[in-house]
This record gives structure tokens, C-alpha cells and sequence, in this order.
């Protein structure tokens, strides 16, 4: 072993004094090296430093080409040095030495194609253009001497597509080369496959490349036991160290760390335990003037590629977009061929509405005969689907090509070998088509308004298998209205619980159409499925109709079916009915699956009613869990003058963490006139709990005349993160320091918590300080209170200026022909300038009612192409309320292709939902 290691160390030697002599031959500085060979400047100087690690085999080959040296040679001293650094374990888990990847091969995209000269090769050889550190930079270096020190680290680069996420993983790591890492890409047989069966199978020392980790921790089936495994292997103590590097999109980051909403699946919690913030990292989209210098830099000693790009990007700062072919790709799609454009919306469409990266050849030709205008359609020629796709297939500058077919690799397994466990084998179908990442995040910007064509469901029904790919284009087409088409995608998919949801809708609205024995069978059905929800609707919807006996064998059913919320219905069904005893059994069953509702009705009921076993309910709930009984049992004791009965179950319910009964019996003891009792009370609720009953407490203090005393309880619990301790600090201390009170506000608007200084700009405009109220709101707005800004102009308009909406807006451009020569129905110039939607929903109310209709729907328009599509069924309402059926359908048909959720207006204008191209559907359920 020690001599192999002496001749590796030779071969290092032997290589290094090839290329320093190259170097000084050929009179090259540093900078000119880095320049020509299109290598990072870390790279370069690493790959000719006596103490280095032995360079990567496309390190070696690019310093090669540009110092002129036989390639061939080089490698060949490179494999032999290879052994320098080496671990020598026996087993060294899955990857291979970092040294012997090619950026390339972990989806790094190229940027260019440089000729290598090369008898009978006319590809050239791809080249990466210098590297330019960022802030994200920063982070993962302190990431890698981490865990070059001993300790697992996991970093997830968010960011839109071609923004350098995966080529800055990739310069990260270099330094980790010569202390022998290990680089893993699990992708073969699939991404989830190759993850499940090997992570358990890392070593110590080893790079776990999670390029688009959506495809892993997104995954429907096994994206939760992905974030497992990885968890575990960071948090496992004898496999350290290890690092994780991923890269996500901003949507996808979103959906996985986003909290659902209460009683709402939560299909991604393992996700959202593993992507915590410290391990995810933004990369901005555009080059900042720091990054853009240093590529300056670069071209100015040679790099061609910043040379040819660095002018296109002049304006916005996109760089590594440019670089990897985003504009040339929209180019392609916008300009293209009749046939190649229907192509690419059909893929569009289909990515963004839920289908797979790999797309089925059959799926998108018969898709994208729907897209194609009946002028084209016409003059297809009969090889126009194969001349289509020979367009798509050709790079962009041979980097990417808007469609490029996805080459399988063969299984190579043995013969008698089982799938991993989870798997399935599938019989190919045809060939499969990959959309360029560019193009997708495009579509699902300029197509979002769009609803695609029958031609698309229909052929998505046809050809597509997955019933995960089906559901989502069910859900999608439901979202649109389009609710003939997910029916029968639900029902291709066999996906029970969907179908039984868009059942259980329109059952409702047969109901609401009169149609009662149809919508009670369609919620049976939805039923048998497993949603009693339409039964429990009915059930409601006949109650207020006064027929009280279908209403309690609906509810009934429901209960039957699954539904706990049935039983605060029949505990309220059974309490008009008189039967006291069962409504309060049902509402204590209600209760024992957490659901109050019922037991505060029947409290309110029987207290109106003046029924005298109130105290009996409130027992029986407080043994069911009901947070507020001994609250209500506390009150009738004080009500009835049982002041120490009261006092005992304040203190129970204190007991068990529950302040809220002492706090209420303080206010209650304040409203008799006795502030000193009720300050004894607040004392006792705050106890280990500085923010209970804080408010009041100062309150009771400022009364008596103590103001110390009340800010230091409202500064205790503000500093507990009482937000409304907080508000009333910062109000308070406005009559006695007003710079305190708005150094405060800012402060605390600086920590993401705006709402103090909201309520400071409204308590300056009612002293009449609008100069003050104005800075404030606009403080306010840019930490993130949006209703600031609608407050914003509000102010402005009470003000009495000319122009109410100056406050939010720059001024035209001068010497402008638009400036000069507005459209009387265009909104101003200074409107259109405004960035946040709601804004824009604000301006576009204020010229509706002016009678400026034209002028509102355009802001309206302007909203929903910022993403505010809920914005054209405002507008539709609207329209509807001043008598306007036309113009709101019209709108509402616009929000309906967006997959906005719709009003009840959108239902009865359509009962049975709207086909492809927009008309509203026939029966057909």
C-alpha cells in the first residue's frame, strides 16, 4: 500500500510540473488561465498548488485544452495520482470519489459549447463559464468546513429555475476532493427508488446530491419516509459527517413548510420538520452590482461567455439564466412552428396542472391538436407531428431544448431479483418528453388565465396511467369548473375521496336548483365513498326549511357515515324538539371529539330559555373537555352571589393552565365596582403566565393612577410576545413620549410584527398628524401590512388632495406619450405603476363606483395577472349587483379558467359546470 501511495503521489508531481511549465511557456498569468480554460478561480489554483487534491478528471481536461497539452496524457497521470487522499475503506457505501464527477452528470447546465478540436467530433466540448460568489456562497462554505470538521450539515438552495443553485453545490464541494468525499446522486432506477434503498447505506465523508428535491420529498407516496431516512442519517452521531445539498423552487419550498389549516391533512409534515429555516437558503434572481463587477472581471480577462452575456443582461441582472439558455428558449417557444407551439403549451399545461416531468409522446400529440387555430390546423402537412418534434429536439446554443426525449437506462437487474419495496414495474408506453425547466416555470406564468382544451382532458384521460397524475388533473379541472371532465378523470384514477367531494358539490347546488331526490342520491353516493359532508349540507339546508324530520335523518345518516360534525347538528335538532336529555348527549359527544359548538349553542339556548339544568350541561361538558365550561359554571356561581364557589373553579381551571376563568371573574368583580378584588384575580392569573390578563391589568393600574405600574406590566408581557400588550404599550406611551412610542413600533414592525405601528398611524390621523400617519402606514406597508396600503390611500382621500392615490404611486415618466396622451378609459399612469394586487382591487373599487368601468376592470385585470385571480370574481360581483349579468359571467368565466374558487353565482349561472372551450355543459350526471 505504501508504495502504490509513493506512486501516487509521483503521478501528482509529474502532473503538476506539466502544467506549471505549460503555464510559464506560454507566458499566461493566472487570470488569463482561469480565463481560457473556463475553470472557477478556486479550481485553478487548487489544481496547482503543491498541497492540493488531485484535481477532477474535467479539471485536468479543460486546463489541458487550454495550455495545449495532450488530454489523453494528463488523465492518464491523473488516474494514477487518484490514490492520494484515498480512504481505504473496503466498503465505501454508495458514490464515487467527488474527483471523478463531471458537473455535467449532476445536472449543472451547460453554458456553452466550446470546439475541442477533436478528429470527426462536431459536438465540441461543453463548457461552464468562470464562477462568481454570492451571498448563498457564504452559507454553504461555512456549511462545507463544517462538515469537513466532523459535523453533518443540510443546505437546500431555493430558488426560481436557472438561477445557479446546482452549480454553486457544485463549487462548494470542490474543497472536499482531497480529503477523499465522496459524491452520491441517487437517480438510478428512479430518484425515490434509488433514495429509499441506499440512504440507509451512507458512509461518513460522503455528499448527498438532492438536485430538484421536489423529486424526492415531494413525492405523493414516498416523500415522507425520503425526509425520514435523511433525517435520520444527519442526526445519527457514528455516521457523521455527512453533507446534504438540495435545491428547490420557491413553490415548492412553500408547500412543503406551510402549516395546513386546522383539521386539514398534513401530507407534508416530515418534510417540514427536515427543510427548517436554518437549512434553507434563497438565491436571488438577478446578479446584484457586487456579482455583476466580479463577472465584469471575468470578461475583461477573456471568459467569452460573460463576454456574450453580460450585455443582454445589462438591464435586469439575469445572468445565470442567460447562461443557461432562458431567453433563447422563449424565443423558440414564441416564434416556433404552429405544431411545435401547440406542443409546448400542451406540455406547459400539463406540468402545471399536476402531470409528471415525463411526458407521454401519444399524451401531448393528441393534445395539442386542440391548441392549434382552425386556420393552422388546416395546413398541417401529414409529417407535421415529426417535423414538430425534430424542432423541439434542437439546443438551445447546444445547451437545451425546449423538448427533449428522456433516454431510459436499462433495469440491470437479475433475473429472479424483486422490485424495491413500494415500487411498481411499468411497461413502456412509448417515447417520453422532458420540457425544459425554463419553459415550465414560463408557462406557469403566462398560461396561468388558461383553461386548455378539450383535446388536452380527453387526452389525458386516454393515454395517461398514473392515478396520481389523474387525480391532480381532475382536482384542476374541477377548479375550473370543467366538472364533466374530473368526473370521469376522478373516476379513471379510482380516486374515491375527490370523486366523492365534486359528488357532494353538486349535490348541493341540485339542491339549491330544487332538485332534492337528486342531490339526496348523489350525497348518499358521495357518502359510500367516503364524504358524508353533502348528506350534513342537506341536512342543513332542509332544517332551515323548516322540515325538521329530513333534517334529522340526513344528519343521521351522516353520523352513520363518519361525519362527528353530525352530531352538533342533531344535538341542536334534538334541543328544538324538546328532548333536552339527548341534546345534551349529543353535544357531549360532540364535545368528546373536540367540537364545542354545540355545547356553547345549548348554553346560550337554555340560559334564554331560562331552563334550570344549565349546571348539568355545563358538568357534563367540563368532564368532555370543553375548555370554557367551568368558565360558564364560574359565572353562574357569581351571577347567583357564590363569589368563593366562583373562585374555587377559577383556580381548577388555572390549575390546568387555563387563566381565562380568573381573568373573566376580574372583569366581572371590575364591573361591580371593585377594582381592588378584581386586581387580586388578575395577579393570580399571571402568575408563571405574564400575558394573561396583562391589558386589563395596566388598565386597572392607569385607573388608579399608577402609569409605572401599567407599562411595566404591558412591557412584561410585550416582551412575552403579547401582541396586543404591545399595541396598547406603544399607545400608551404616545401621550407621554411619542418618539418612544415610535421607536417601539418600528422596532417591533422591523421583527415581522407590523400591527403596532398600523395602530400608531391611525391614532396620529385622529390627533389630526397626517404628515405622521403617512410615514408610519408606509412603514407599516413595507414590513408586510398590506391593508397599510389600502389605509394608505384612504388617508389620502380624506385628506382632500387632488390625486387620492399619489401616496402609493411614482409619478409618470416625463415627456412620456403616455404621460402626455392617456386613453380616457386607462387607468392612470401613476396606477399602473402600483405592485401589490390589493392594492390595485382598492383603486379599481374606488373607479367602479366613479362609473369608470373600464378603468376598473383593467386594474382588476392587472391584479390577476399578479396573482390575485380571486380579484375578477370580486369584480364579477360587483358587476352582478348592478345588474350587469353579461359582463359578470364574462368575468366569471375568466376566473373560472384561472381555477379560482367560484361564488354561488357561478353555480347557478352554470348548474352543470362549463366544457373545454367555455360554454356551459348539458346535464350529464
Amino acid at each position: 500500500m505504501e508504495s502504490r501511495q509513493t506512486a501516487a503521489e509521483h503521478a501528482l508531481t509529474r502532473l503538476r510540473r506539466r502544467l506549471e511549465d505549460a503555464v510559464a511557456g506560454m507566458g499566461l498569468s493566472r487570470a488569463q488561465l482561469i480565463a481560457r480554460s473556463g475553470l472557477a478561480r478556486t479550481t485553478v489554483y487548487d489544481a496547482l498548488r503543491r498541497n492540493g487534491p488531485v484535481p477532477s478528471a474535467h479539471t485536468v481536461a479543460a486546463l489541458a485544452q487550454a495550455l495545449k497539452l495532450p488530454v489523453g496524457e494528463l488523465l492518464e497521470l491523473r488516474r494514477a495520482a487518484e490514490l492520494v487522499g484515498a480512504s481505504g475503506e473496503d466498503e465505501p457505501g454508495p458514490g464515487r470519489p467527488l474527483s471523478t464527477w463531471d458537473p455535467h452528470d449532476l445536472e449543472v447546465h451547460p453554458a456553452g459549447v466550446v470546439p475541442d478540436g477533436s478528429a470527426g467530433r462536431s459536438q465540441g466540448r461543453r463548457k461552464l463559464p468562470g464562477y462568481v460568489s454570492r451571498r448563498h456562497d457564504q452559507v454553504l462554505a461555512e456549511a462545507v468546513r463544517d462538515a469537513a470538521s466532523g459535523r453533518s450539515r443540510m443546505v437546500v438552495l431555493v430558488g426560481t429555475s436557472s438561477t445557479g443553485k446546482t452549480r454553486a453545490c457544485w463549487e462548494a464541494v470542490q474543497s472536499l476532493t482531497a480529503s477523499g468525499w465522496r459524491l452520491w446522486h441517487p437517480f438510478d432506477p428512479g430518484r425515490v427508488e434509488a433514495a429509499l434503498s441506499e440512504l440507509h447505506l451512507v458512509r461518513p465523508r460522503t455528499v448527498v446530491w438532492l438536485n430538484e428535491a421536489q423529486h424526492y420529498l415531494g413525492d405523493p407516496v414516498h416523500g415522507e419516509r425520503v425526509a425520514a431516512a435523511v433525517h435520520h442519517l444527519l442526526s445519527a452521531p457514528e455516521r457523521a459527517p455527512v453533507l446534504v445539498l438540495g435545491t428547490l423552487w420557491p413553490e415548492y419550498a412553500d408547500r412543503y413548510t406551510t402549516l395546513p389549516a386546522p383539521q386539514a391533512p398534513d401530507p407534508h409534515s416530515r418534510v417540514r420538520e427536515l427543510l427548517t429555516a436554518d437549512r434553507r437558503v434563497a438565491v436571488p434572481d438577478a446578479f446584484d452590482d457586487l456579482a455583476l463587477a466580479a463577472a465584469q472581471v471575468l470578461a475583461d480577462a477573456g471568459d467569452a461567455l460573460f463576454v456574450d452575456a453580460l450585455p443582454r443582461v445589462a438591464d435586469h441582472g439575469r445572468v445565470a439564466q442567460d447562461l443557461a439558455g432562458a431567453p433563447e428558449l422563449v424565443r423558440r417557444y414564441e416564434d416556433g412552428s404552429p405544431g411545435a407551439r401547440a406542443l409546448l403549451d400542451s406540455a406547459m399545461d400539463a406540468r402545471r396542472l399536476g402531470v409528471g416531468p415525463r411526458l407521454p409522446q401519444m399524451f401531448l400529440t393528441d393534445a395539442a391538436v386542440g391548441y392549434l387555430p382552425e386556420a393552422d390546423f388546416q395546413q398541417l402537412g401529414d409529417d407535421w407531428v415529426e417535423a414538430a418534434y425534430a424542432e423541439l429536439a434542437r439546443p438551445v446554443h447546444g445547451k437545451q431544448a425546449p423538448l427533449m426525449r428522456v433516454r431510459h437506462r436499462p433495469a440491470l437487474r437479475p433475473p429472479d431479483s424483486s422490485p424495491q419495496a413500494g415500487t411498481s414495474r411499468t411497461t413502456m408506453a412509448g417515447p417520453e418528453f422532458r420540457l425544459a425547466d425554463y419553459l415550465e416555470q414560463h408557462g406557469r406564468a403566462v398560461r396561468s388565465t388558461v383553461c386548455p382544451p378539450a383535446s388536452f382532458w380527453h387526452s389525458a384521460h386516454t393515454h395517461l396511467a398514473r392515478p396520481d397524475e389523474l387525480t391532480s388533473l381532475g382536482q384542476a379541472a374541477q377548479a375550473r369548473h370543467r366538472l364533466e371532465w374530473a368526473y370521469h378523470l376522478y373516476q379513471q384514477a379510482a380516486a374515491k375521496r375527490p370523486l366523492a367531494l365534486l359528488l357532494s358539490d353538486i349535490a348541493v347546488w341540485r339542491e339549491q336548483r330544487g332538485d332534492r331526490h337528486g342531490a339526496q342520491t348523489l350525497a348518499r353516493r358521495a357518502a359510500q365513498l367516503g364524504s358524508p359532508g353533502a348528506l350534513l349540507s342537506l341536512a342543513g339546508r332542509r332544517e332551515r326549511a323548516g322540515d325538521f324530520d329530513a333534517a334529522e335523518s340526513l344528519a343521521r345518516q351522516a353520523h352513520h357515515a363518519g361525519s362527528v360534525f353530525a352530531l352538533e347538528r342533531l344535538a341542536g335538532l334534538r334541543e328544538r324538539a324538546g328532548d333536552h336529555a339527548g341534546a345534551t348527549d349529543f353535544a357531549c359527544q360532540a364535545a368528546d371529539a373536540s367540537l364545542f359548538t354545540a355545547v356553547t349553542r345549548l348554553v346560550s339556548t337554555r340560559h334564554s330559555a331560562d331552563v334550570g339544568d344549565v349546571e348539568v350541561l355545563l358538568r357534563r361538558a367540563a368532564q368532555s373537555g370543553v375548555p370554557f365550561a367551568l368558565l360558564e359554571l364560574a359565572e353562574l356561581r357569581e351571577q347567583t352571589g357564590d363569589k368563593e364557589g366562583a373562585e374555587e373553579l377559577a383556580r381548577r381551571a388555572a390549575a390546568f393552565g387555563d387563566v381565562s376563568v380568573l381573568s373573566r371573574l376580574a372583569e366581572l368583580r371590575e364591573q361591580d365596582g371593585h377594582p381592588d378584588q378584581a386586581e387580586a384575580l388578575l395577579r393570580q392569573a399571571a402568575g408563571d403566565h405574564p400575558v394573561a390578563g396583562a391589558v386589563r391589568l395596566a388598565k386597572l393600574r392607569e385607573l388608579a393612577g399608577d402609569l409605572g405600574g401599567a407599562e411595566a406590566h404591558l412591557r412584561r408581557a410585550a416582551d412575552a410576545g403579547d401582541a396586543r400588550a404591545l399595541q396598547q404599550l406603544v399607545l400608551m406611551l404616545e401621550g407621554r413620549d411619542s418618539r418612544a412610542a415610535e421607536d417601539l413600533a418600528l422596532r417591533a414592525a422591523a421583527a415581522g410584527d407590523p400591527e403596532a405601528t398600523v395602530r400608531l398611524a391611525h391614532q396620529r390621523e385622529r390627533t389630526g398628524d397626517r404628515d405622521g400617519a403617512d410615514i408610519l402606514a408606509r412603514r407599516a406597508a413595507a414590513a408586510g401590512a398590506l391593508d397599510a396600503v389600502v389605509w394608505l390611500a384612504g388617508l389620502r382621500r380624506r385628506a382632500g388632495e387632488a390625486d387620492a392615490h399619489h401616496a402609493l404611486q411614482r409619478p409618470p415618466l416625463e415627456g412620456s406619450n403616455e404621460a402626455e396622451n392617456p386613453s380616457p378609459d386607462a387607468p392612470r399612469t401613476d396606477e399602473t405603476s402600483i405592485q401589490d394586487p390589493y392594492a390595485l382591487v382598492c383603486l379599481a373599487q374606488s373607479e367602479e363606483d366613479a362609473g369608470h368601468g373600464a378603468r376598473a376592470e383593467t386594474l382588476i385585470r392587472q391584479a390577476a395577472d399578479a396573482g390575485l385571480h380571486i380579484a375578477l370574481v370580486w369584480l364579477a360581483e360587483w358587476r352582478s349587483d348592478a345588474g350587469d349579468r353579461e359582463g359578470a359571467e364574462a368575468l366569471l368565466k375568466d376566473a373560472a379558467n384561472a381555477g379560482t374558487s367560484l361564488p354561488a353565482l357561478a353555480t347557478s349561472l352554470w348548474p352543470h359546470g362549463l366544457d373545454a372551450d367555455g360554454t356551459p355543459s348539458a346535464p350529464w350526471l
